[in-house]
């Protein structure tokens, strides 16, 4: 994970944290006592998308296509790499030069973050 996307759901969670000082807050939303860790937090982002729309941070991964794979690898390697009519000739391609298989998007305060792995 690089600074930004680091620095971004550090700032998500540092809110959620602050929520913790405001007793009123801890009644409306029926927090426990004590705030949840950083990992805990994300995951439950990641997974609970009610939770993840009140503190504002959307953490979405999804599977690339095979035509998403081919078009990342032709866009980073600047090559003109043929398309292959056959899909497993492609797919070894791809992966024996670390194509991404995975995109996660993460979102907080309308800043969007794309990471590809």
């Amino acid at each position: 994970m690089n600074k930004e996307q680091q620095e971004l759901l550090d700032a998500a969670y540092k809110n959620y944290c602050k929520s913790f000082e405001n007793q009123t807050l801890i009644e409306e939303y029926s927090f426990d006592t004590d705030p949840m860790t950083q990992f805990m937090f994300i995951d439950k982002c990641k997974t609970d998308t009610e939770f993840s729309e009140k503190w504002g941070l959307t953490i979405e991964e999804r599977e690339l296509s095979l035509e998403e794979r081919y078009d990342w690898f032709i866009k980073t390697y600047n090559t003109n790499l043929t398309r292959s009519s056959n899909q497993y000739n492609m797919e070894d391609i791809l992966s024996s030069n670390n194509c991404p298989t995975k995109l996660i998007t993460i979102t907080y305060n309308d800043k969007k973050i794309e990471i590809y792995e």
